[in-house]
Formats: C-alpha cells, sequence, structure tokens
C-alpha cells in the first residue's frame, strides 16, 4: 500500500489546452522523495507542458498540483519551493558547470561549506 507522507509531487487530472488542441488530458502522477523520474515522450506530447505547470509558468485548466502535501496549483512561481531547469544548452554559459549548479542555492542563501557539499554530491551522480 502507498504511503501518502512519502509522496512529494502529485499531479491530479491535469488538463491544459492550447486553442483548440487538448495537450494534457487527466494526467495522474505521484513523485516519491528521494526517486527520479524522467518524462519521456516525443516532441508535443506534454512533457514540458506538466513541468511548466509544476513550476508555476502556467495555469492548468483543470485539475491540481499538490507539492509536499499543499496545493501549489495557485501560487506564483518565485513562491513554490521547487527550481526546474529546462533543455537548454546555454543556461548561463559564462559559468563553469560547478558555478551553475551552486547558482540556485546561492539564491537561496546556503552557505557556502552547504554549497560545496551538495554540488560535489550532484556531480558524483
Amino acid at each position: 500500500m502507498e504511503n501518502e507522507k512519502n509522496k512529494l509531487i502529485q499531479f491530479r487530472h491535469i488538463v491544459k489546452n492550447f486553442d483548440d488542441q487538448q495537450v494534457l488530458k487527466g494526467i495522474d502522477l505521484d513523485i516519491y522523495e528521494n526517486e527520479f523520474v524522467t518524462l519521456l515522450g516525443p516532441s508535443g506530447c506534454g512533457k514540458t507542458t506538466l513541468l511548466r505547470i509544476l513550476g508555476g509558468f502556467i495555469d492548468p485548466d483543470g485539475g491540481e498540483v499538490i507539492f509536499d502535501g499543499k496545493d501549489i496549483a495557485k501560487l506564483p512561481p518565485y513562491k513554490r519551493e521547487l527550481n526546474t531547469v529546462f533543455q537548454k544548452y546555454a543556461l548561463f554559459p559564462h559559468l563553469n558547470v560547478y558555478e551553475n549548479i551552486a547558482f540556485g542555492l546561492r539564491l537561496q542563501k546556503m552557505s557556502e561549506d552547504v554549497i560545496e557539499q551538495k554540488v560535489k554530491k550532484m556531480l558524483k551522480l
């Protein structure tokens, strides 16, 4: 049986239309703590749309977005405790890999020793 406490992200019946085209048709997805998830599919199937909804960059036409037990569908992006990095080659071309990873942590005003530990951990992955 699933343990509700371990669900970090929940998409419930997410629907999204662009003009007359329904891109997301009632998507349900649970993502658990410490779980690595990949969205895979052909161009135009809704992968980026779902991530943009999670980040708050676009609103769903229906459904709920639950993060850590709270409905975040109406929260603006800057109030969501999550980050999304989209597939672009030039995130910060003037920064090296280490500095690109550390960038978001510095915005959260973490100490440099914590940043170093977290970045090194991610680089090992």
